[in-house]
């Protein structure tokens, strides 16, 4: 109870979610009189970082300064334009592709957002699409980043969870790719239904040309994927390969990338990596203190009281996430809620933690985009002056269509573990 309440008056007072949960594991040892305890605090914060998994994920940081540092992004969207272009609607179809391949590469959602803000709402409004419908296009196409590989939220529940973050990514590709094929749908009913404009026809030569320009910066997604899915590497391993190839196409064949570049890309990766992994190492602690307090049995008893149903347990859970993210961001979110919610879904209900992990990431990615925290919403508010409240209420039909997207996950594991299987 101590615990609790001091969890909330914390956060009350402004306190950084690391630092809340690094002072909690404090106040227990206080409050449980265990002060030998305190001898194993250093140990317990260090030792949440003692994972060759995590090494994937500043690295994956890095990757996607190196990317917008050599000019891939626009060559990617360019890429998309001469795919998509030529249909109703067919720059608002370019921005989702575009989201989709970025999302390959950044696998974090304000990054993306941050980028295709840059890219895509200008050339949307030059060519007659509303601004506000621009930047909800854009911001629900960030929603891809947590969910096609590499994805940070993955590599997190990976390292928390203790599973392959390889097979993690795996398993998000058929619900991402589900996802994009939805909201391609629904920005097709738009299209027809309000009259969004076409595009200007590109030659066949300019096709042929941004077609062929776009191979290099094709090859860095590709070799992660194809690393990975083949057992050749590691996803800390191709998350280095694919920095290496993004150095040699930003500086040697785009040429937009100098050596100057590299020494501030490292600096910003260095300090946005700092910020997670001190947030990783509190949560260490954090769950040190709730397996002192017995919190996993507890809450098993309870759930097996409402339901010995797994697709229950499921969508309950469902209703605790959209909550949970609603209110907070989704790597604190995932730091909560694995430790507690994770033994009880795989010990009492015997559900599969690869598809238990792509659920929870899912339910939390929804957040990144809703009010009242939703850091990539207001992220694209910033960016583009539309306010925050009429993007989200643009962004309504596609956090349904996520949603319906989500549940059918729920009731068909296969679309998370059949490519896990395979592979």
């Amino acid at each position: 109870m101590t615990v609790g309440m001091s969890f909330v008056g914390l956060l009350m007072m402004g306190l950084p979610i690391s630092l809340t949960l690094a002072v909690l594991a404090l106040i227990y040892i206080v409050v449980s009189g265990n002060l030998v305890l305190l001898q194993s605090y250093p140990q317990q914060m260090f030792g949440g970082l003692e994972s060759y998994g995590m090494l994937a994920l500043p690295l994956f940081i890095l990757l996607g300064e190196f990317m917008n540092a050599g000019g891939i992004g626009r060559r990617l969207m360019a890429f998309a334009m001469a795919l998509l272009g030529p249909l109703r609607g067919g720059l608002a179809y370019v921005n989702l592709g575009a989201n989709m391949m970025m999302a390959s590469i950044l696998g974090s959602t304000v990054a993306q957002i941050t980028i295709m803000s840059r890219l895509a709402v200008p050339e949307m409004e030059k060519a007659g699409y509303p601004k506000d419908v621009s930047v909800a296009i854009t911001a629900a196409g960030g929603l891809l980043a947590p969910i096609i590989p590499p994805s940070m939220m993955f590599i997190i529940f990976g390292v928390i969870a203790q599973v392959p973050i390889g097979d993690m990514f795996i398993a998000g590709i058929l619900p991402g790719i589900l996802i994009f094929v939805a909201f391609c749908g629904l920005i097709g009913w738009q299209a027809h239904r309000y009259d969004f404009p076409r595009s200007p026809r590109m030659s066949m030569q300019e096709r042929i040309r941004a077609v062929v320009d776009a191979i290099p910066a094709a090859l860095i997604p590709a070799s992660i994927i194809v690393s990975i899915l083949g057992g050749l590497a590691t996803p800390t391993e191709a998350a280095t390969i694919a920095s290496l190839l993004a150095i040699m196409i930003g500086m040697f064949v785009y040429r937009e990338m100098t050596a100057a570049d590299i020494w501030p890309a490292l600096v910003s990766a260095a300090r946005g990596a700092a910020v997670v992994l001190f947030l990783i190492a509190a949560a260490q602690v954090f769950s040190w203190v709730i397996t002192f307090e017995n919190l996993p049995a507890k809450v098993a008893a309870y759930m097996q009281g409402l339901t010995d149903s797994p697709i229950i347990f499921l969508l309950l859970l469902n209703v605790l996430l959209l909550g949970l993210g609603m209110i907070t961001d989704p790597i604190p979110a995932i730091i909560l809620v694995v430790p507690v919610f994770l033994p009880v879904a795989t010990d009492v209900y015997g559900i599969d933690p690869i598809h238990f992990g792509v659920v929870l990431c899912l339910n939390l990615t929804l957040g990144l985009v809703t009010p009242p925290v939703g850091t990539g919403l207001f992220t694209a508010s910033l960016l583009s002056g539309v306010r925050a409240e009429r993007i989200a209420l643009l962004l309504a039909p596609f956090l349904i269509v996520a949603f319906a997207v989500i549940l059918l996950i729920v009731f068909r594991p296969e679309l998370t573990l059949a490519l896990v299987r395979w592979f």
